[in-house]
């Protein structure tokens, strides 16, 4: 987990993935079951630590892609769910 925000009574759980050529495919497709599932745990701990068990949250990806000198960042709100 990367980043942990909250915004408009919302908490995003965020993961970013980093990749400086799609030679290994496309950054947001590394998070895949296992990391989601990975992601769901933490995210879980987090809100029995945090949370009021009623927050409202939600599991973000975040792709960056480093190519050509250029940087391309692709945000997918509520990429997965529970």
């Amino acid at each position: 987990m990367d980043v942990i925000a909250e915004r408009d009574g919302i908490v995003a759980f965020v993961e970013v993935k980093t990749r400086a050529a799609m030679e290994f495919g496309d950054p947001v497709e590394a998070v895949n079951a296992r990391k989601q599932r990975s992601l769901v745990r933490s995210a879980r701990e987090w809100l029995a630590r945090h949370g009021n068990g009623t927050r409202e949250y939600r599991f973000d990806v975040v792709g960056v892609l480093l190519k050509e000198g250029k940087v391309w960042v692709r945000h997918i709100e509520s990429a997965f769910t529970v």
